[in-house]
């Protein structure tokens, strides 16, 4: 693989040049607040003169002090010879006074201005027109303005063109050089890597490999379980080609109008296009690619369009176009056939939960600006962390961080890893209050759990058992497998049943009956019996056959499209093989636990004693003398 690419740290000159927008918006800002000072300023002198009543104002004229008048309509204003003194501060307003004429004319008014000397002014309405004008028209101004707004805001949602530009690509455009990303940054994945790794080649020289004849992959479909780094891939292979990286997702196309969808596909195809060689990367392209012509009442015809429009557009690449397409899904089952045929989507690459080698990796990865303490054992976390995806590992070490922060730790210790394992895989803590007797059953329903898990040779480890409540659960029984699982066996299959139906058979030996304690292990239990049953042909009676209920509905969901391929005595076998295997279990279950009573009593003990108890400290009780003994005297 070639050597990291540096990115390019120079930055393009800014644009200082305002876009017609934007000067129409300072131009539009400016008047307005010309207006407003405008309005300010003639109504200031107005503001500053004292009001008085007309009956006032004639004692005022009839007492000499009145020096001038101004009539304006039916408002008068004017200035007093004299007044009696006042503060500094209301000198200016009490000088001045302002007064409104009844609507009855006074002939009286006149004469006794020009009787106490009086100066008359006299100004005409018409002097102030463009202030009646002004009021008409600022009503409508602001009607404009707010349509001018809200027209802008909406042409920006259209991305800039307003209607022109409502049909062009919002695929986010990373240049050479932006996406600093590459195959070094991923851990594990390595044949998913492998597979990508010529798609860079051929983008880094295609002349090298149009002269052996070769045609690269038109399309590559990434599928995998959420979080195992699909998108992360997708941008890796961008900065390991260094050639512009279209990125957008599925469910960007679609928008109210039909044919929206389709104009932004054929947009960003033709701009990947004009910088080729280009990636283009289409996230959850499960929510345009689903199967046309699918869901109640048809297909829906935006998203069909769309998918017709991105169909027709790899189809049609020519042989000088080095543009590759890149898409991700966790759900290629519900993909349209002609997007997987040969000539489209020609790759697919499956992404699978890490595995522990990976996930060691992983945890390296995101823990490297963690300051660890020194009793962090990354081997053993990856050991305790089967099923995982590279998501789920970095919420782990974030959560860790996080509650070493709360505690006010300077490290991230193994304690706190562990801790915040517990807390993703069973849930926080609850803070309830559990009675003595009710706690008790809790603690010999757990330790049923522990025993079977421990005597039962097929079963998976055991690595934690606890009482206390956590998450939706009143106690938890943990075990972790010692390694990977890819392929379950019969044996693994039944004593797993057997650990599930532990609790139950322990609290039905110890107080003679159960409680609803058990829902989720019995509901566990008989999908995993049907499975061996029904899908697996693990049953003598039914023989290798898998009778399936139909296949998933990919609109409808799991439970409404499911219909039987088999008949009603068929069903009626298929349930009594369940109740048979899962009964079974249960007995030969019932006779090891009482078998191991006293190992029973002494873990429920120890429970109720320290709440919580690791995987040593449970097989030290189990394998304890007293408890051996005790247990042959009841079996003698």
């Amino acid at each position: 693989m070639a050597p990291k690419q540096t990115p390019n740290q120079s930055q393009p000159p800014v644009n200082t040049q305002q876009s017609p927008q934007q000067s129409w918006s300072r131009l539009l800002l400016w008047f307005f607040m010309l207006l407003i000072l405008s309005w300010y300023w003639f109504n200031l002198g107005q503001n500053q003169a004292q009001t008085l009543s007309y009956t006032a104002f004639k004692e005022t004229v009839r007492a000499g002090k009145v020096a001038s008048v101004t009539l304006q309509g039916d408002q008068v204003t004017g200035q007093l010879r004299s007044m009696k003194p006042v503060s500094e501060k209301d000198q200016a307003k009490a000088e001045r006074f302002k007064t409104t004429l009844p609507p009855v004319e006074d002939p009286e008014l006149m004469p006794l201005l020009e009787k106490n000397g009086v100066e008359i002014q006299a100004k005409s309405e018409e002097a102030t027109w463009w202030l009646r004008a002004l009021i008409g028209i600022l009503p409508w101004m602001l009607i404009i303005g707010l349509f001018w707004y809200s027209s802008r805001k909406m042409q920006e949602r259209m991305g800039g063109g307003g209607v022109f530009g409502f049909g062009k690509s919002r695929a986010r455009r990373f240049r050479k050089g932006e996406t600093d990303l590459t195959f070094d940054d991923v851990a594990g994945l390595e044949n998913a890597k492998l597979d990508l790794r010529e798609i860079v080649h051929y983008l880094r020289d295609p002349d090298h490999y149009r002269k052996l004849g070769a045609k690269i992959p038109k399309g590559i479909l990434l599928m995998g379980p959420p979080g195992t780094g699909k998108t992360l891939l997708a941008k890796a292979v961008a900065g390991e080609a260094d050639v512009p990286f279209f990125s957008i997702s599925g469910s960007e196309f679609i928008e109210m109008f039909v044919g929206v969808g389709a104009s932004r596909v054929r947009d960003m195809f033709e701009s990947a296009k004009k910088e080729a060689p280009a990636i283009i990367f289409i996230d959850e392209i499960d929510s345009v690619g689903r199967a046309r012509g699918t869901g109640l009442g048809g297909g829906h015809d935006e998203r069909e369009q769309t998918l017709n429009q991105i169909l027709n557009e790899m189809d049609g690449f020519a042989p000088h176009e080095a543009v590759v397409v890149l898409a991700a899904t966790n759900r290629p089952d519900v993909l349209d056939p002609a997007l997987l045929r040969p000539g489209r989507f020609d790759r697919k690459v499956t992404l699978d939960l890490p595995d522990k080698k990976a996930r060691l990796e992983i945890l390296k990865i995101h823990t490297a600006h963690v300051p660890l303490a020194g009793d962090v054992a990354l081997d053993r976390l990856a050991a305790l962390t089967v099923g995982f995806s590279g998501a789920d590992l970095e919420n782990l070490v974030n959560e860790a961080a996080l509650l070493a922060g709360r505690d006010d730790r300077d490290q991230v210790d193994m304690a706190i890893l562990l801790n915040a394992r517990d807390k993703i895989v069973l849930g926080g803590k609850r803070e309830m209050v559990i009675s003595d007797e009710e706690k008790k059953q809790i603690a010999y329903h757990e330790s049923g759990h522990a025993i079977a898990a421990s005597l039962l040779p097929y079963a998976d480890p055991l690595d934690k058992v606890t009482i206390i409540p956590r998450g939706r659960a009143l106690g938890v029984t943990e075990q972790i497998p010692e390694e990977d699982r890819h392929n379950l066996r019969q044996s693994y299959l039944r004593d797993r049943i057997g650990v599930m139906l532990g609790g139950r058979i322990a609290e039905q030996i110890v107080f003679g009956e159960v409680s609803s304690g058990a829902e989720n292990d019995l509901k566990q239990a008989t999908r995993l019996a049907r499975h061996m049953i029904t899908q697996w042909g693990m049953s003598e009676s039914l023989g290798p056959v898998a009778f399936r209920r139909g296949e998933e509905h990919i609109f409808l969901g799991r439970e409404m499209a499911q219909q039987r391929d088999f008949s009603e005595h068929t069903a009626r076998m298929i349930d009594e093989e369940i109740r048979g295997l899962l009964c079974e279990i249960e007995g030969k279950v019932t006779e090891l636990l009482q078998t191991h009573r006293p190992q029973l009593d002494d873990l429920a003990k120890a429970l109720l004693e320290k709440e919580t108890l690791e995987a040593d400290a449970i097989q030290a009780i189990i394998e304890s003398e007293s408890s051996l003994e005790r247990a042959r005297e009841s079996g003698a």
